[in-house]
């Protein structure tokens, strides 16, 4: 009805998906020319260790068009089906995924920014639910490390409060793997993308020009700038040949990475 169409076509259905996880564009808002650069840098960040990496969502779309309350650009991945259960590798690339765009900028300007607080938010959040919830550290076992719930109501307050049951020494343990998950995901992105660093420059050369960009033309630029074998994009079960060698941990995911996990403020 928006667009005075009788049928509901493709490009409808995928602008709605993006109005719900990203926000409405805001087209009038005036991006600063230098903002804007390092905001392409970021989400191909994102997008490259995404492509790059196994147990990821493909790619389809990257924009630098701000959206919502303060998201300068996004990453859009799009599941190619519905997955119930996520393993280990999966999750450890997700991470690695959400770090690419804080990796892309140490390695493009030497420093990062703030527009990173909500990756790194995140990463440490599903890092954290890998030891505590998942069982998926192997120095802490298979355990579900929980935290008590009381009502704080006997007290006169209100909501639900957490409360630690475990050791001083538990917790350290806990925040140490947490460290280790993080850490070897981030050394992934920064081997990732250092490894393509001209990929990086000529997508986020591109991405700067058109603002939005598709998967085919981020595979396009891909393939263009590799100069070993060819390989087929988008993979959430198989291993790519010329992707870096995983270290975020013992076994090898931006990231979100759904959209929803890699929308940036």
């Amino acid at each position: 009805a928006r667009r005075e169409e009788k049928q509901v076509s493709m490009k409808a259905f995928e602008d709605g998906i993006e109005r719900v996880m990203a926000g409405l564009e805001k087209t009038s808002r005036i991006i600063i020319e230098e903002i804007k650069q390092r905001v392409a840098v970021h989400e191909c960040g994102h997008a490259l260790v995404a492509a790059s990496l196994p147990h990821t969502d493909p790619v389809h779309k990257i924009s630098i068009i701000p959206r919502g309350m303060g998201a300068l650009g996004y990453m859009l991945q799009v599941p190619e089906n519905d997955r119930e259960l996520l393993t280990q590798s999966e999750l450890q690339s997700r991470i690695a995924v959400l770090l690419g765009g804080i990796a892309a900028e140490q390695i493009v300007y030497n420093e990062t920014s703030t527009g990173a607080q909500n990756d790194l938010q995140r990463a440490t959040d599903l890092a954290r639910r890998m030891v505590t919830e998942f069982g998926m550290s192997p120095r802490l076992g298979r355990m579900y490390y929980s935290e008590a719930q009381r009502s704080p109501f006997l007290a006169g307050g209100g909501g639900m409060i957490s409360e630690s049951i475990h050791s001083e020494a538990t917790l350290r343990e806990i925040d140490l793997e947490v460290k280790r998950l993080v850490d070897g995901a981030h050394t992934t992105a920064l081997e990732t993308l250092t490894s393509q660093r001209q990929t990086l420059d000529r997508l986020s050369g591109d991405l700067i020009e058109m603002e939005t960009m598709t998967a085919e033309h981020m595979h396009r630029v891909i393939d263009e700038c590799r100069t070993g074998p060819k390989i087929m994009h988008g993979t959430n079960v198989a291993p790519r040949e010329n992707a870096a060698p995983s270290t975020a941990a013992e076994t090898p995911d931006v990231g979100a990475s759904e959209l929803r996990d890699t929308a940036d403020g």
